[in-house]
């Protein structure tokens, strides 16, 4: 996935604005689109790719914070970690940013804004969405590994992160410690763990999808 090349999103309803912001971040050499409109951001489903959104906090019909409010949503809905947010406005107060971080704003500036300033926010920013999407793929990678897994399989990994001994787990699923040693080898290789304690460390990180068990 790193040869994905990410987006910068401008949402700005002022044309002059998304102009300026489009040639400056072309011109560090950053992949740019630019929106006259939260909704036609939405409408094209571009939060669904890799990059960051360059905000701008008051448009007609659908604001900044409404956007954000939307694509949180969205986000939680696909299980996606979606795209790092920076607001730049020049109608900013304290309380509206600090309402925007705790939504999961990377950053508030306010216009007009230093070019190098704009500059570290766009890095930072996509910096960060591409930490959140390296997690995000070796979440998925897991996940599929444990779906691999035999139903007497997945008993055996649940008892063996759990901490219990092969002799235990024969007596409690109704098999021979023989068969458990046997379950529990293939299931190590299956989850491609290399001790029990990286076992445990990936059960840890499922158990944030308990659907799986």
């Amino acid at each position: 996935m790193t040869d994905i090349v990410p987006i910068v999103h401008v949402v700005d309803d002022d044309a002059s604005v998304r102009t300026a912001l489009t040639r400056l971040l072309q011109a560090a050499g950053y992949a740019v689109r630019a929106w006259a409109s939260a909704n036609a951001f939405l409408r094209a489903g571009a939060f669904e790719g890799r990059g960051c959104i360059l905000l701008d906090l008051r448009m007609p019909e659908m604001d900044g914070l409404e956007l954000q409010q939307a694509l949180v949503l969205q986000q939680a809905q696909a299980h996606h970690p979606g795209l790092p947010i920076i607001f730049l406005t020049g109608h900013g107060d304290i309380a509206t940013g600090v309402r925007a971080m705790k939504a999961g704003a990377v950053d508030f500036l306010t216009k007009p804004v230093e070019r190098e300033t704009l500059l570290a926010a766009v890095a930072h920013a996509l910096a960060r969405g591409s930490a959140s999407h390296t997690v995000h793929e070796e979440l998925l990678a897991l996940q599929q590994r444990y779906a691999s897994l035999t139903p007497r399989e997945r008993e055996v990994f649940a008892r063996v992160t759990a901490g219990t001994p092969n002799k235990q787990i024969a007596a409690e699923i109704g098999a021979a410690e023989r068969t458990v040693k046997l379950h529990r080898a293939r299931m190590m290789e299956k989850m491609q763990a290399n001790s029990l304690a990286e076992l445990v460390r990936i059960a840890d990180r499922l158990n944030a999808t308990p659907s799986l068990y």
